[in-house]
C-alpha cells in the first residue's frame, strides 16, 4: 500500500460483515497512521443510511431492505466516492438514529492525507471503483453472532430474514474475500 499524493486522498476501506471488527480495527489503524504522521479521517457507511421508512416495511424482502435500501447508493456516490479523492471540504447528511432524520455536517479534508472508510458491502459494485485499497475483515458468522449483544441475540428471525440473507448474497455475488487487496481474519 503506497500513498500517491498526485492523485489526492488515499482511500482505504475496510470492508467487513456486521459484528467482524471494523470499528476496532479502524481505530488502531488510525493510531498507528498518526503515530507515522499521516493526516487520517475516517469516515462510518453507517453515519450515512437512510430513514427508517425507506428501509423497513417496504413490501420488499427483509434481505433486500437491507442491502440494497439501507444507504442511498446513487446519492452516496455522487456526494461523497465521487468527491472524496480530491475535495478539501464535503458537506454530508448524517443521519441521526434517534431523531430519524439528517444533519448537514461539513467536513474539513484539507490537511488529510488517508480517509478510511469503514462499512459492511464496500465492495458492492457502486462503490468499489473508487477505494485505492480494501481491506475485508473475514469473521466467521458464529464468532460474529457471539460477539451481539444478548439483547440484540434474542431477536433470532431478524437477522435470518434480514442481516444474514443479505449478508450471504453479498459473499456470494460480491465475492469480497477475493476482491480485496488484503483479507485479515478476524
Amino acid at each position: 500500500m503506497k500513498l500517491d499524493e498526485t492523485k489526492g486522498h488515499f482511500i482505504l476501506g475496510i470492508d467487513g460483515l456486521s459484528r467482524s471488527g471494523k470499528t476496532t480495527f479502524v481505530r488502531k489503524l488510525a493510531s498507528d497512521f498518526e503515530t507515522a504522521d499521516k493526516n487520517v479521517h475516517i469516515f462510518h457507511l453507517d453515519d450515512y443510511i437512510v430513514n427508517r421508512n425507506r428501509r423497513y416495511h417496504t413490501d420488499q424482502e427483509e434481505w433486500k431492505e437491507y442491502y440494497y435500501l439501507q444507504w442511498d447508493t446513487v446519492q452516496l456516490r455522487a456526494s461523497f466516492f465521487q468527491q472524496v479523492h480530491k475535495a478539501n471540504a464535503l458537506t454530508l447528511a448524517v443521519y441521526d438514529s434517534e431523531a430519524d432524520c439528517h444533519v448537514e455536517e461539513m467536513v474539513d479534508l484539507n490537511e488529510t492525507e488517508v480517509i478510511v472508510v469503514e462499512g459492511v458491502f464496500l465492495q458492492r459494485e457502486e462503490w468499489r471503483s473508487f477505494f485505492d485499497w480494501i481491506i475485508y475483515l473475514d469473521c466467521p458468522r458464529e464468532e460474529r453472532w457471539k460477539r451481539e449483544k444478548e439483547e440484540t441475540r434474542a431477536n433470532l428471525v431478524k437477522f435470518q430474514t434480514r442481516y444474514w440473507k443479505a449478508e450471504d448474497f453479498y459473499l456470494e455475488t460480491v465475492e469480497p474475500d477475493k476482491k480485496a487487496d488484503c483479507v485479515i481474519r478476524t
